[in-house]
């Protein structure tokens, strides 16, 4: 199960991720509004890095945990 969590935790840090690097680079290089995180709120292009860093915290987190429940099932 956690296994299953893992990957889970893991590819909504990748969608995160990208949502926040898409939102960055649009705003700050083509004055554009790209993704998703538009439609929600209003960020200005520092904050966009913050929801980087959080997928990037999702992604790390989901990794950990799937790398932990197969240390686990091995042992």
């Amino acid at each position: 199960m956690r296994t299953t969590i893992g990957y889970t935790i893991e590819s909504i840090g990748y969608v995160v991720g990208a949502q926040g690097l898409l939102g960055f680079v649009s705003r700050t290089f083509f004055g554009a509004e790209w993704g998703w995180v538009h439609k929600l709120v209003e960020l200005p292009p520092p904050a966009h890095l913050g929801v980087v860093a959080a997928g990037a915290a999702l992604v790390i987190g989901g990794v950990r945990l799937r790398r932990e429940s197969s240390a686990r099932g091995a042992a």
